[in-house]
């Protein structure tokens, strides 16, 4: 909706209403100030949309990748050991609930039994499975970050098309910003008085241009912006997208590798109860 000002607002700022060289001078100054303001800003908003494709931007993203994938794998092999160490519990647990009491002093002479026949076993078991998952993982991690790294390319050529656009219009602000300045100090220049005839158009000619430059400037300004914001998004989902490549292939080797994993349990929990079994009959 549009909203307009006073009428005594034009009056009192526009440079071809000015009715002495020092009013001209005067209306002149705000002018190039924000002529300057929005190329600035336009300038700003550019460099902050190059910003996410320097080196150091995209080294940090493949690291927040790499970073990411040695924790996921990191908790896979938390879980591995704790699923172990889970059904040895469970069997002390069954042990403790079958045993009578004076047998139960024997519990740490069985435990140093099960750490020397079963657990260095099913740690091996544990070892092998964790590091095929993290080979797999390690292939996906290459495979995401090439493609990872080629989406950014492909959004850094697109990025560095619409500055090279844009930059110019940036660079006309300031070039007006300079003939108004110029007017505004001829004015002055010109001393005090009515404003002759040759300045008033100059002053209605950069006025005019002013308007123009600046209504695309402020245009262009909240266009960039729009598309800066979807630019970080694309980033985001990018890196996220690369993220969850490599979390499908984790998951597909872990569930690929489950049997193996289950057997290695049941075998290890095998052997526990045949070495607990007599004690317990005793």
């Amino acid at each position: 909706m549009a909203h307009e000002l006073p009428g005594w607002v034009a009056d009192l700022t526009d440079p071809r209403r000015a009715r002495t060289l020092d009013e001209l001078a005067d209306r002149l100054v705000p002018l190039a100030e924000h002529a300057i303001d929005v190329s600035r800003r336009l300038q700003a908003q550019l460099n902050e949309l190059n910003e996410p494709f320097k080196r150091e931007a995209l080294y940090g993203s493949v690291e927040r990748l790499k970073a990411r994938t040695g924790e996921a794998l990191e908790e896979i092999t938390g879980e591995l050991t704790a699923s172990g160490e889970r059904r040895i519990e469970r069997l002390w647990s069954d042990w403790a609930g079958r045993t009578r009491p004076s047998g139960r002093a024997r519990e740490p002479e069985l435990r140093r039994l099960l750490d020397r026949e079963v657990v260095p076993a099913l740690s091996e078991r544990h070892r092998e499975v964790a590091e095929r998952v993290a080979e797999r993982t390690s292939r996906a991690l290459e495979e995401s970050t090439r493609t990872l790294l080629t989406r950014v390319e492909e959004l850094a050529r697109a990025v560095n098309a619409l500055v090279q656009d844009v930059l110019p219009l940036a660079r006309e602000g300031l070039e007006l910003a300079g003939r108004v300045s110029a007017l505004s100090g001829s004015a002055r220049r010109a001393g005090r008085g009515p404003v002759p005839a040759e300045l008033a158009d100059s002053a209605a000619e950069v006025t005019r241009a002013f308007d123009e430059a600046v209504a695309r400037l402020e245009l262009e300004w909240a266009a960039v912006g729009a598309r800066a914001a979807t630019v970080r998004a694309a980033l985001r989902g990018a890196e996220e997208n690369a993220f969850s490549q490599v979390a499908e292939e984790m998951t597909r080797s872990v569930e690929d590798l489950a049997p193996e994993h289950v057997k290695a349990l049941n075998e290890a929990e095998e052997r526990a109860r045949a070495l607990l079994e007599e004690p317990t009959k005793g």
